[in-house]
């Protein structure tokens, strides 16, 4: 071995170590350590919300008939339209506090059930945003800006539903698992394809993934209309999957709560032990903090990116299969409302980190299920809550707008994990 490879696996080694490694004084900061590394994604949602409420004002006709009455009917104006819109909002997704405490009261084990549904849904809603940001959180630790999930999640639903409905007579403990790997697989397949030619043909993912869902969608559409269209309807709808073949629901209907959400929450412990606690996860991470470094230190970075994209994909793909399996038992035409975009911002939010996206998915949810009791309380459109997931991720992308919003000092030690940096050269 040369005195030069020498050096190079040894600088290698070092860079890998300062990527990957925190230094000894960010381990010794505790809990100013934890602050520093939540308090832009805490502030970020803070101001996230103070924007949407100016917005929410400046959109209000009772805020303008007030102030056109005086003064002091127009700031109660304000006030009035803010806690309304948000207090149904909490109240759409959480619950009112009024109604849970009088059903716990009264004992009545539908009425609780009623009260806490808001809660629920918004578990349901959060439940395919966490495999989603997953998908997405693990690309961006291997450097890959997985653009596809959209269409990775479509091809999961369209796995899981065939198998669910065209398998029968098999018990639910052996129909269940099968129908969620057929998902992951849907989902692999449509990540290893834009991986594939990343690595070999050194095509960028984010155009090959961004075609590869308009693929997905036309896929659907044809199937929909054709091969897997529902015999007795004239609706593009598949037929209905096995009973063995759903994901079981904890409560009667209308509440749709199901296991999924605890399937969920094991995937993304798993993604935590893959990504930190095992070599293929060092690799990964190694690759995506600086390929350069990870060649040099004997890793293939060509099996290393395909293989990233194809677990990323499945990831995407188990959250179009949950939908179909725990939500509407079978697939119809555009079943998915953004949640693969969506998870960009998730991604971001959560830092690329499994528990992040954890919580960043509830608050997602959360967001989601209660904005369309705020629309049909308050007349706020839905759209409110976009907008507010947009600016979210807006400052999320850019700390230095809220570092100078609230004059903040950046560390000398704080590193900006910042995802979108290393899409930069």
């Amino acid at each position: 071995m040369t005195e030069e490879k020498k050096s190079n696996e040894k600088n290698a080694g070092q860079i890998l170590l300062e990527e990957l490694e925190p230094n000894t004084g960010q381990k010794a900061r505790g809990f100013k350590g934890f602050w520093l590394s939540i308090r832009i994604p805490i502030l970020a949602v803070f101001s996230g919300l103070v924007l949407s409420a100016i917005l929410i004002i400046l959109t209000s006709e009772d805020v303008y008939a007030g102030f056109g009455a005086g003064l002091g009917p127009g700031f109660r104006a304000v006030w009035n339209v803010v806690v309304d819109s948000y207090g149904a909002l909490f109240a759409g997704s959480l619950g009112s506090p009024a109604q849970i405490v009088s059903a716990l009261q009264s004992g009545d084990g539908l009425a609780i059930r009623r009260a806490f549904n808001p809660f629920l849904e918004s578990l349901v809603a959060s439940t395919p945003y966490i495999f989603a940001g997953l998908a997405v959180a693990l690309g961006f630790r291997s450097g890959l800006f997985n653009i596809g999930v959209e269409g990775q999640l479509f091809l999961g639903a369209i796995f899981s539903a065939f198998v669910g409905y065209s398998i029968t007579g098999v018990p639910a403990i052996i129909h269940i698992p099968l129908a969620l790997l057929a998902g992951a697989l849907g989902g692999a397949i449509w990540g290893f394809i834009p991986g594939w030619l990343k690595a070999k043909t050194g095509g960028h993912e984010v155009i090959n993934t961004i075609m590869m869902n308009y693929i997905a969608f036309r896929l659907s559409e044809w199937l929909l209309t054709g091969p897997m269209k529902r015999p007795d309807s004239y609706n593009p709808i598949s037929p209905t999957i096995s009973e063995n073949a759903m994901l079981y629901r904890f409560f009667q209907d209308p509440i749709r709560f199901h296991a999924g959400f605890f399937i969920a929450l094991a995937v993304a412990w798993a993604a935590y032990w893959f990504l930190f606690k095992t070599k293929w996860g060092f690799n990964f991470r190694s690759v995506g903090a600086n390929p350069n470094a990870a060649r040099y230190a004997g890793m293939n970075i060509t099996t290393t990116t395909v293989l990233a994209m194809a677990l990323s994909g499945a990831l995407a793909g188990l959250a179009g299969a949950n939908e179909v399996l725990g939500v509407n038992h079978n697939l119809a035409l555009a079943f998915s409302s953004g949640y693969g975009f969506d998870s960009i911002a998730l991604a971001l939010l959560g830092n690329s980190h499994p528990l992040g996206v954890v919580l960043a998915s509830l608050l997602f949810g959360t967001l989601r299920n209660g904005a369309t009791k705020m629309m049909v309380v308050t007349g706020i459109p839905i759209d409110i809550i976009s907008v507010l997931q947009a600016v979210i991720l807006m400052f999320i992308a850019a700390p230095a707008i809220i570092r100078t919003i609230y004059r903040l000092r950046k560390p000398k030690d704080e590193e900006e994990d910042s995802t979108l940096q290393s899409f930069g050269g």
